[in-house]
């Protein structure tokens, strides 16, 4: 069993977050010593590992209880979990041609302004609309 601040430094993650969690039953109500201290098991880690691999992925708090409600039958929810994984891979995808579209236009601003005598190619693009 490992107490709150033990689980803040593994898994770098702030008490008041692992609290959150608990609150909003992302997490089940952790167990709690005589004392009244939260104590989390291996599977509370687990689960919260989870909880942070599919945020780094972009999901949203609300699709990560979707997740951990499939997780527990993972072979039952197979087209659900694929479908809400392509939704969130097209908006990656999406998201990934929006930034291609501003580096582009960011490096054109940035080679006009080296070869600029006057004003700020930079703050004039800025501007354009």
């Amino acid at each position: 069993m490992y107490q709150i601040g033990e689980v803040t430094k593994r898994l770098n993650i702030s008490a008041d977050t692992l609290r959150y969690y608990e609150k909003i039953h992302l997490i089940p109500p952790i167990s709690r010593s005589t004392s009244g201290l939260r104590l989390y098991s291996d599977k509370d880690l687990s689960r919260l590992k989870f909880i942070r691999r599919s945020q780094r992925m972009g999901f949203s708090l609300e699709e990560i209880a979707q997740l951990l409600t499939f997780r527990e039958a993972p072979q039952q929810a197979k087209p659900e979990i694929r479908q809400l994984a392509g939704e969130k891979l097209a908006d990656i995808e999406t998201n990934l041609q929006e930034l291609q579209t501003l580096r582009n236009e960011l490096q054109l601003l940035v080679n006009l302004c080296a070869g600029s005598e006057d004003g700020c190619p930079i703050i004039d693009g800025l501007e354009d609309d």
